[in-house]
């Protein structure tokens, strides 16, 4: 279980987020939804130890007591909007800088996402869709305790962004979903809606 406590930042003086508090479950699939510019990502970079809070506290319930950094690269996985995958590395080289798993079982994962055949490939001879199966395969392969996940399909099409969804629910993870669109919403443990720094 993650757990956030009176948690509020700031930019300067400007209050971005006030008096966050919440808890998601183990195991739990929540989406986080509101208006831009409302603090919804934010509040996911503080939760995924991006960025560090003004006031109050994020609490990893099954994680032992470790470095930050740590937790980062061993326990959470992030999906961004945009894939960020390098342009000058194939999608196998790409997964293999932020993992010690095997050439093996980096293919299981990416066969997992329909995508095992491209394993050799420049992100530059993907399509948008199999470049953002690339950007999950990434965030995954450590088989992280918490997914984090800032608008993963904002640039799909309405296929490829069912797909997505569809992996993350598939995922023996703790997740927390950024997105706008109303067509995923129905599917989810729990619904935030954030506006104007505050949850509703």
């Amino acid at each position: 279980m993650i757990e956030v406590n009176n948690l509020s930042h700031y930019y300067g003086k400007e209050k971005i987020l006030e008096n966050i508090n919440l808890k998601l479950e183990e195991g739990s699939f929540t989406i986080l939804t509101g208006e831009s510019g409302s603090g919804k990502t934010t509040l996911l970079s503080i939760m995924s130890t991006l960025l560090q809070q003004s006031e109050g506290e994020v609490i990893f319930h099954n994680i032992p007591k470790c470095s930050i950094d740590t937790i980062r690269n061993q326990y959470i996985g992030f999906i961004f909007q945009f894939h960020y995958l390098i342009a000058h590395l194939t999608v196998m080289q790409n997964i293999r800088m932020v993992t010690k798993k095997s050439k093996k079982d980096i293919l299981l994962i990416l066969k997992r996402l329909g995508i095992d055949e491209l394993a050799n490939k420049y992100p530059s001879n993907l399509s948008g869709g199999q470049r953002q199966r690339a950007a999950v395969a990434r965030a995954i392969i450590n088989d992280p305790k918490y997914i984090f996940a800032d608008e993963p399909t904002g640039n799909l099409d309405s296929k490829n962004s069912k797909m997505i969804f569809d992996i993350l629910r598939e995922i023996d993870a703790t997740i927390l979903v950024v997105t706008h669109d109303k067509s995923h919403i129905q599917k989810t443990d729990n619904l935030l809606t954030m506006k104007d720094g505050v949850l509703c």
